[in-house]
């Protein structure tokens, strides 16, 4: 279809593009100021960006905040905030400081303010009705190009986030869509100004019911996408209501190349972040780039011509891996290179990001990320120029959900891995908050400024972005993923190879002191390797043993990084010599029994799955032989390889390991109903927001829960009036928000205030942990310092999500470890509500709007749509 609607349109086409020609000569650059200096290219696998959001960074220049029809208000996330160019320009050695090398940034352009339909503005910069103009929000040209040589002078580089996938909203389709008639049910959309369309030609052609536009196919006529999996919605379709531009259309490629070309050759951008490049057709970027048209040259040709021999283009293509699959990943490369060559030069590393915040903040087995590891080697043909992060804009903070030796964690994993760090604006300062402002008069900025150079991840991050940049073996290098543990969160280890160096990276993501035995560095026996950082205090100097394994504990949270040297050490002679005799089944149903030797020694300690806290000291007979019993009440997967050795504190030796699996026994202990059809909020007058996922599904709306245990494991199965998945979630639906508290016999702190949710658990439960999960977010919290505005202490692990759309359940699956290893669930209670998130907590206003519920007041009214019963286990 794309291509017949191409063909059936080329001779107008061919017409449409002269008469555009001179106005497109303007785009290019004839009334421009000089050419900016060219500024060689850098090799980008060296670089660390950082990434701001030009409105919620800094306000230089406050006469252009508000532009007189009602967009501008700090006080509403919705709206602009104030930052603009000038803001970026006067904290270039803030930014340069942190040790980042690049800045990028959200897109300048001239975008739609405001658009009442979703109640939402246009400040992030992705709506755009002019791509080749400045808002007048974040300043001039002029502005700009001060930007961008502030940058230069200082030897930093400037990236821009650009759209070619849509256009802001400017109209819709209402109460249908017949695709043989795109003007049926066609409706415009008014911005603040009373404008119905972009102000840049050809894309102000956006109304059907013209035949003159209808024939310029400028746009697909098409609704929002409804079903992510189909191909033709995905690249033809809305996305999110955003006018989707026919991208096989000559006159649009040529209007986009120009437009963008700009703001290579006027202010000297380079590189570019391609936003939503999934919902474009992946050839369109061959065209993008290396088009040969010579009045509207691809843009590595512009760039080239500006002196920039290796323009980086980097894509967004949002989306997660499940663990040990790489089907998303294999998506993303599919935009880097086809059959015929190569495509996009990087993609986001989105599955990354997924394996990141599983391990380090949701406690998730270290063997989840220690294979993604192995597996973006195997796939992407460039993974050192793939951008890597922890977080962004579009998602939760990752402190958020979990704390900072957490992050602190996954910042060294970013800074040891292949990839282009990049760090979002307010990590260096501890934002939990998604778009919260950095500077003092903007959204969710506290009243003040956020630059503190002083701030404790300041200087952590400027301590690890010095240990990447100082050494090429972590930018450059490739590493080979030596431990991980399959069972939880523990012991994870890698080793960074490049051109003959050497370096090994650890750590222990578990809150209690970690094994990490027999680890084979593939380095010759008693090589030294020495410390070159530590998250806290120092890395011990380390000398390789027999066969060049290495055996340590590493303290809770750590992470260490040692580099080989060319230095050997004489081995000592003899020491304790372990044994753990083989299993007699590796399959096992209950607790059972382990064997072994250790003559001379006084106790061994019997350590599973690396964990030392949990280990048991048991005595060595004179015959030289020790026994323990192994306790498998918390072990619920019957797919993990779990890992037995004994261990010799005093000699640092550790016995070879032995592996195996546990048989759940799950059993039902509470089935419970809840009536269907009560999803209108506590005395029944809520509404749900008037757009369609909403108001038509009824996604919140609780029928049933099943709760079943293993030992001390939970799991919760919720069966909704629907499951929606229409944004595509990570965690398999969304329009949703699932809460639910935990009371807990024994655990310790507790609380009964519901945070964000105007409330307290009902029926006198008091609760020790509460998840929130959604369809991008999973976060599990304790007790401690919860509040009305405060979730509580970050907890990991975090439950386990799997979803039935056809079912309609939502499945949680909580491991022993999460809920503080009870020896029995009897008496444990849970209490669930529904509600959905946004930047926060979805608003409740007395009128129902498009993404708001209806009847209430959201700043006092409980935020629960629908809820259960107190349920008690027996």
């Amino acid at each position: 279809m794309r291509h017949r609607t191409a063909g059936r349109h080329r001779a107008h086409s061919k017409k449409l593009r002269n008469a555009l020609a001179l106005a497109m000569t303007l785009v290019a650059g004839g009334a421009a100021a000089a050419p900016p200096h060219p500024v060689p290219s850098p090799d980008w696998r060296d670089q660390v960006v950082y990434f701001a959001m030009i409105d919620r960074f800094d306000d230089g220049d406050p006469r252009n905040d508000d532009q007189g029809t009602g967009e501008y208000d700090p006080a509403d996330g919705a709206k602009f905030s104030g930052g603009d160019l000038a803001g970026l320009a006067r904290r270039v050695d803030y930014i340069h400081g942190l040790g980042t090398t690049t800045l990028w940034i959200t897109p300048p352009v001239a975008n739609r303010w405001w658009d009442p339909t979703v109640h939402y503005g246009g400040y992030h910069g992705y709506w755009a009705e002019a791509f080749d103009r400045v808002d007048a929000h974040f300043g001039t040209l002029a502005d700009y190009r001060h930007l961008a040589d502030s940058l230069h002078a200082v030897g930093m580089y400037l990236v821009q986030d650009v759209v070619v996938n849509h256009t802001g909203n400017f109209f819709r389709y209402d109460g249908g869509w017949d695709p043989s008639d795109p003007a049926a049910h066609f409706a415009l959309v008014p911005d603040a100004r009373g404008r119905t369309a972009p102000t840049q030609a050809p894309f102000d052609r956006n109304d059907p019911r013209k035949a003159a536009d209808r024939r310029a196919a400028i746009y697909h006529w098409t609704p929002s996408i409804t079903d992510f999996r189909d191909d033709r919605q995905r690249l033809d379709f809305q996305l999110a209501d955003l006018d989707d531009l026919n991208t096989e259309n000559p006159v649009v490629r040529d209007v986009l190349r120009a437009s963008y070309g700009k703001w290579v050759r006027e202010v000297g951008v380079d590189g570019f972040r391609i936003d939503t490049a999934f919902y474009v057709p992946p050839a369109f970027f061959r065209d993008f780039l290396h088009s040969p048209d010579a009045r509207h040259p691809g843009i590595a040709a512009v760039a080239r011509r500006a002196g920039r021999d290796d323009f980086l283009a980097f894509g967004e293509g949002f989306a997660l891996d499940k663990a040990y699959d790489d089907r998303n990943s294999r998506r993303i490369d599919g935009y880097m290179r086809d059959a015929h060559g190569d495509l996009l030069p990087s993609m986001l590393d989105f599955p990354l990001y997924g394996a990141l915040g599983a391990v380090f903040a949701r406690g998730r087995p270290t063997a989840e990320l220690g294979w993604r590891i192995g597996d973006r080697m195997r796939v992407y043909a460039r993974p050192w120029r793939m951008p890597t992060f922890v977080d962004n804009h579009d998602v939760d903070r990752f402190l958020a959900g979990a704390g900072e030796p957490a992050l602190k964690q996954a910042l060294l994993a970013l800074m040891t891995l292949p990839g282009i760090p990049v760090i979002y604006a307010g990590t260096e300062q501890g934002f939990t908050g998604q778009r919260a402002a950095m500077f003092k008069g903007g959204f969710g900025s506290g009243g003040v400024d956020h630059f503190d150079t002083h701030a404790p991840l300041y200087r952590y991050l400027q301590r690890a972005i010095a240990l990447r940049r100082g050494d090429k073996v972590f930018s450059r290098g490739t590493p080979t993923v030596l431990r991980e543990d399959a069972a939880g969160a523990g012991v994870l280890a890698w080793r960074m190879r490049y051109r003959g160096d050497t370096a090994l990276v650890a750590f222990n993501t578990a809150d209690h002191p970690a094994l990490l035995d027999n680890v084979a560095t593939g380095l010759p026996a008693g090589r030294a390797l020495e410390g070159v950082f530590a998250i806290e205090g120092d890395a011990p100097r380390l000398v390789t043993g027999a066969g060049g394994g290495i055996s340590l504990v590493l303290p809770p949270r750590s992470g260490l990084v040692w580099k080989a040297t060319a230095h050997t050490a004489t081995l000592p002679a003899g020491g304790a010599r372990l044994r753990i005799d083989p299993l007699a089944q590796a399959r096992i149903t209950g607790d059972f029994e382990v064997r072994g030797s250790a003559p001379g020694a006084g106790s061994v300690q019997v350590v599973v799955d690396g964990d030392l806290a949990g280990a048991q000291r048991v005595p060595v007979g004179t015959d030289g032989r020790w026994r323990a019993r192994i306790d498998t009440s918390a072990m619920t997967d019957a797919a993990i390889a779990h890992r037995v050795v004994a261990w010799a504190d005093a000699a640092q030796v550790a016995s070879e390991a032995r592996v195996f699996h546990v048989e759940p026994q799950w059993r039902v202990v509470a089935d419970v109903d809840d009536p269907a059809g009560d999803d209108h909020g506590p005395a029944g007058r809520y509404a749900y927001p008037t757009d369609p996922g909403w108001h038509d599904v009824r996604p919140l709306d609780i029928e049933h829960v099943r709760v079943s245990s293993a030992g001390g494991a939970l799991r919760v199965q919720v069966r909704m009036h629907a499951v929606e998945d229409a944004w595509n979630p990570p965690n398999g639906f969304d329009h949703v928000a699932f809460v639910l508290y935990l009371q807990l016999p024994g655990l310790g702190e507790d609380a009964s205030v519901m945070p964000f949710q105007n409330a307290s658990v009902p029926s006198g439960m008091r609760w020790n942990r509460r998840l929130r999960a959604d369809g991008f977010s999973n976060a599990l919290f304790g007790a401690a310092g919860a509040s009305a505005s405060n979730e509580g202490t970050p907890v990991s692990p975090t439950a386990d999500i799997a979803v039935d759309k056809a079912q309609r359940t939502v499945t949680f699956t909580f491991p022993a470890s999460a809920l503080g290893k009870p020896a029995s669930l009897s008496g444990a209670k849970l209490y669930l509500a529904t509600w959905d998130m946004g930047e926060g907590p979805r608003p409740l206003q007395p009128e129902a709007g498009p993404t708001s519920f209806g009847g209430g007041d959201g700043a006092r009214d409980p935020l629960v749509m629908d809820d259960t019963a107190v349920i008690t286990l027996p």
